[in-house]
């Protein structure tokens, strides 16, 4: 079983910095893609990036690429988004998800966490 909390939301402004992780209790945590996805008020849930499950694969939307790292400690059962250079447009709820063999596709992630909110101001 899978259980991931995410942690390191908050209110930053635009151009600072925020880390988020994500945590599991269970004992199954590198066997596992781990991705995170954000959702904004009255938009579609969309993908942010993904870690492959040795740590080797990593995919970025467009969107983020050159401003957030997405990495992992299969040790500590965490995986983390460094996120720098934040933008206004940034703001959303952030949730961390985790699938076998899960790439880009929300729909590939059979496990999710509740998620973390993370706002930028102008």
């Amino acid at each position: 079983q899978v259980q991931l909390v995410e942690s390191g939301g908050g209110l930053v402004q635009a151009g600072g910095s925020l880390r988020l992780s994500c945590a599991d209790s269970g004992r199954t945590f590198s066997r596992y893609t781990l991705g995170w996805f954000r959702q904004a008020p009255g938009k579609a849930r969309e993908f942010v990036a993904a870690i492959s499950w040795s740590g080797v694969l990593t995919y970025y939307a467009d969107s983020v690429k050159g401003r957030f790292t997405i990495a992992r400690d299969n040790a500590k059962n965490t995986m983390y988004l460094q996120m720098n250079s934040l933008k206004p447009e940034d703001t959303a709820i952030y949730v961390c998800a985790a699938g076998f063999g899960a790439t880009l596709n929300l729909y590939e992630y059979r496990y999710w966490g509740q998620g973390t909110q993370v706002t930028v101001s102008s």
